[in-house]
């Protein structure tokens, strides 16, 4: 938009967009472009802040609508005389300018402070639940540096209870955990239950942590299941670790063994161990292995949508 606004005053100099068409034109173009930036805003803000995927399904509608918006004010602005053209071009520039802004500040906020989350599954029920449109607090945990994994100003530690998002924890797009399909890339909201140093064990879906069985929290859902018992075989600790920490382990062992009898591993440094509160239908560090600090990308601040569900997460 920064660029129409130059050369639109640039072409106002040259006297090359006075006459009817070409004065019809330009806005017709100005309105096309203008009305693509703030559905691209709208997007990306609600795609917290990452690039805006392909749905043709929703693109394509708007974009027709769009089209058929700059037709009607090709029409309208052919008419326009000179005084017309002249407030007509006057509202353009500023329109430009205030996207331009907003694009700006929104792209600053979304990158540095703030992201939209869509909740996607059951795995964190009942805190939260499919549907639920929150916000994540992305500088809590300190300002990343553009396109490097190193953090600055940070205001508090990853603690034992915190619900991050993190981005899934995977080496590259061959990784498959949690079934065949690819998790690469994909953002995941969980609940921080095990910092670097903890050793973690799973008996009979419960949750162990330095040899001791964790209290079970409020928000914790279990489902009534006949749960699996099992252990490491003898010498076979070091194995399990290794295939653990390489996001290996349930390529070896069945989803259902790991989900009520897991560990004990260790969770290494700079590294987390997180499980959805919907413990027996999440797909978590039991299956995927730990979380490297870079992957964590916020902390879960409130629900913004629905109306009626409006709250900070706890």
């Amino acid at each position: 938009m920064y660029i129409f606004t130059w050369v639109t005053r640039r072409l106002q100099r040259l006297g090359k967009i006075t006459s009817g068409a070409y004065f019809g034109v330009w806005h017709a173009l100005f309105l096309f472009l203008i009305l693509s930036a703030a559905a691209y805003m709208f997007l990306f803000v609600k795609n917290g802040g990452e690039s805006v995927p392909t749905q043709w399904g929703v693109l394509l509608p708007l974009e027709v609508l769009i089209f058929g918006i700059a037709v009607y004010g090709f029409y309208c602005a052919k008419k326009a005389d000179k005084a017309k053209q002249e407030k007509i071009t006057k509202s353009d520039l500023d329109w430009s300018n205030t996207v331009y802004f907003a694009g700006f500040v929104a792209s600053i906020v979304m990158f540095f402070f703030i992201q939209a989350f869509q909740i996607p599954s059951a795995s964190m029920r009942y805190t939260l639940v499919e549907g639920d449109h929150l916000f994540v607090n992305k500088a809590v945990y300190g300002f990343r540096v553009p396109f490097t994994n190193i953090r600055f100003g940070q205001f508090k530690e990853i603690q034992k209870g915190d619900v991050v998002i993190l981005k899934f924890p995977a080496v590259s797009r061959e990784q498959l955990n949690c079934g065949p399909e690819t998790q690469y890339g994909r953002d995941f909201v969980k609940r921080v239950v095990a910092l670097p140093g903890d050793t973690v064990q799973i008996k009979e879906g419960r949750l162990w942590l330095n040899g001791e069985q964790v209290p079970q929290q409020p928000y914790e859902v279990y489902q009534p299941v006949e749960r699996i018992q099992a252990e490491i075989a003898e010498g076979e600790e070091d194995i399990y670790q290794t295939l653990w920490e390489q996001h290996l382990l349930d390529n070896y062992i069945p989803g259902f063994e790991l989900r009520d009898s897991f560990g004990p591993v260790v969770v290494p440094e700079n590294s987390y161990f997180v499980m959805g509160d919907n413990r027996d239908e999440s797909c978590d560090s039991r299956f995927w292995g730990p979380v490297p600090r870079e992957n964590i990308k916020g902390k879960a601040w409130f629900v913004h949508w629905p109306l009626n569900k409006i709250h900070f997460i706890k």
